[in-house]
């Protein structure tokens, strides 16, 4: 009896661990995004790093591309087209100067994300989203879903970057 009720903690505190972890980094109950109807994903805030850029002009962010295990496999194969199942997501932050950074290096050069952006998500699903290329495309700002507006410029943004299927990414290997 010892055993089974140390055996009943373990599978609780195990399948407790990982809804803990989902919400912190995604809500399935969440808002799916108009047109796409894509949530956020759980988890998605520990899938490994794609690549990073700093985007000047409009955008005038930091961000970081992840990808999901199926994203990162073809990336590093240099898959294309992606396979169904790529998710990829952009998360972008503002940047700002960072004064400690700067003390230690005697002069002002160091900038660190500020205040968070939005989050975008690319999914890869040829049957469903076969009208924008196979990709269903979708951002949230702090939890919400943007209008269907916003969304409706995903696709025609994407479509000049038609020969990389639709992704604007470029996997950055490490040094």
């Amino acid at each position: 009896m010892r055993k089974f009720a140390y055996f009943l903690v373990a599978v609780v505190a195990l399948t407790g661990a990982p809804m803990q972890m989902g919400h912190a980094s995604g809500d399935a109950d969440g808002e799916a995004s108009p047109i796409y109807g894509i949530k956020v994903p759980l988890g998605y805030r520990d899938w490994r790093v794609v690549s990073v850029a700093h985007e000047a002009g409009k955008n005038n962010d930091l961000r970081v591309v992840l990808g999901n295990d199926i994203a990162i496999k073809a990336f590093r194969e240099g898959k294309l087209p992606y396979p169904d199942g790529t998710i990829i997501v952009r998360l972008a932050w503002s940047y700002v100067p960072s004064a400690e950074n700067d003390r230690v290096f005697g002069r002002s050069q160091s900038f660190v994300a500020g205040s968070p952006i939005n989050v975008q998500f690319d999914v890869k699903d040829s049957r469903k989203y076969g009208s924008t290329g196979g990709w269903g495309f979708a951002q949230f700002k702090n939890g919400k879903p943007a209008g269907a507006a916003v969304q409706a410029t995903c696709f025609p943004c994407h479509a000049l970057v038609k020969a990389n299927d639709f992704v604007f990414t470029h996997y950055s290997a490490t040094p």
